[in-house]
This record gives C-alpha cells, structure tokens and sequence, in this order.
C-alpha cells in the first residue's frame, strides 16, 4: 500500500513538472505573407526566382527564428508595376493580391502584407502613372492598405523603403537623376503615412526595411547586376547575392515587428 501511495505521489509530482515545462514553452506564432512589389521583388534577371527571390529568402529567415512557426507566402511581385497598377480602383494587381490572401490554408495565422513599392512610380516614364508625384504617391499606398485592412481585419500592413539605383538607369523605361531624387523623395512618405495610421489603426501598419537603400548605393558593385541600358550600364535589379541581402532585409525587420505581438 505504501509502495502504492509513493508512486501516486511520484507519478503525479512528474505530471506537474511536465505541466510547468510546456506551460513554460513560448506558442509558436504561424505567418501567412503576401509580397508586394515590382520587378526587384519578383527576382527579375534571376536564374531562379523561385528560390532566390528576395520573398523566399525572407520565408527562410523568418523560419528560422525563436517563436516563430510556419511561413507560407506569395511572391505578388510584377516586373514594370506601380502604385496605380496596385490601386483597387483599376482592379489590375489587387486582384491577385486579394486572392493569394484568401488561399492560405492556415486562417489562424498572422496575415502579413510586406509592400515594397515606388522604383517604377519614379520614372521619368515609361511605367504605368509614371512620374507619380510624391503626395500622389503617398495617396496610393494610402488606397491599397484601406482596401487591405477593410478585407482583412486583423492583418499587418508593412512598408517596406525602396532601393537605391543608379542615376544613369534607363532601359525600357527612363528613370535618371531626377527618378532617383523622386524614388528618395518617397521615403519620408512612407514614414508620415505609418505614423497617420497609429490612432486608427494602432499595431497594424508599420515601416519595415529602412536600411536597403544605403546597402545597395555602397555594395551596387558586387549585389546588383550590370545591365546595358541606353546611358551606359545601369544597376537596378539584385543580382543573386543581392537578393538573399534583400531577402534578409525584409526578414529581419518583420521579425522585429512580429515579435512584438507575440
């Protein structure tokens, strides 16, 4: 009986301890991501855009880290598109974006929109609206994420700053000096439209990425691909090691924004 009574004891001594570790074990938080972007987050002139792309090198990252379980994501990237291009109202790249969000198999995890926009809206021309100017520029990304966070309560919106290129860019699209003061001329946007959603819509929109334009102006060397254009060669798109730079990038600063949720 005494033999009895201790293994009671004991048995129900090692499901208390067992009950304190998993209680202890930090939840698991799964994420399903959409991707926004042009062409640089499609992964153009990549060999393989499907395991290089700047979207699947931020899907790995995030993979890896503390707290964090499931990644599944969609690459809505497209090689010439702009803010407008993405606007609801032309019912163009919106659609896709609004289907790739309702596919995902997983509807408890954290919906995440990561939107890298603003290299194409700069042109001088070419692009679709191109040159947009900055207030207008402001006002589409104001347009998309409404429509995002009206569809899908509860998602994150993250805007991610745009990439440097060189001021002698110009392929099929002529961008130059005056589209790079532009493209830098939209950062601050980006910035005053996040901070205008604090009050409506507190934790749900943030700034993502602040370091990719600097990285790339002093690595365009060695991390984007030299490309012929019609002012000499011109960097614009991530080569290989760019993109994994890129995809890093994007990784590191959803995490942050995550992690402060969990």
């Amino acid at each position: 009986m005494i033999k009895t009574k201790s293994l009671t004891a004991l048995l129900a001594v090692l499901m208390l301890i067992s009950g304190m570790f998993t209680s202890a074990q930090p939840s698991k938080q799964n994420l399903n991501i959409v991707f926004i972007g042009n062409s640089i987050t499609y992964g153009a002139n990549l060999d393989s855009p499907k395991t290089d792309a700047p979207p699947v090198i931020a899907s790995e990252y995030l993979r890896k880290q503390p707290n964090i379980g499931t990644v599944v994501f969609s690459n809505q990237g497209h090689s010439g598109f702009t803010t407008v291009d993405f606007l609801p109202s032309t019912g163009k790249a919106f659609n896709g974006v609004e289907q790739a969000a309702r596919s995902f198999f997983d509807k408890q995890a954290q919906l995440i929109f990561s939107i890298k926009l603003g290299t194409n809206d700069s042109a001088i021309q070419g692009p679709n609206g191109a040159p947009v100017a900055p207030d207008q520029y402001r006002e589409n990304l104001k347009a998309i994420a409404d429509s995002l966070l009206k569809e899908f309560p509860g998602c994150i919106i993250i805007f991610q700053h745009p990439l440097w290129y060189s001021p002698n860019t110009y392929n099929g699209a002529k961008y130059l000096q005056e589209g790079l003061s532009r493209l830098q001329s939209y950062i601050p946007k980006i910035d005053e439209l996040v901070a205008s959603y604090a009050a409506t819509h507190p934790k749900q929109v943030f700034t993502g990425d602040k370091k990719a334009f600097d990285y790339f102006k002093k690595h365009y060397l060695t991390d984007l691909t030299p490309e012929s254009g019609h002012q000499g060669t011109f960097y614009l798109h991530p080569n290989k090691q760019g993109a994994h730079q890129l995809g890093t990038l994007w990784g590191e600063a959803i995490y942050k924004i995550v992690s402060k949720k969990l």
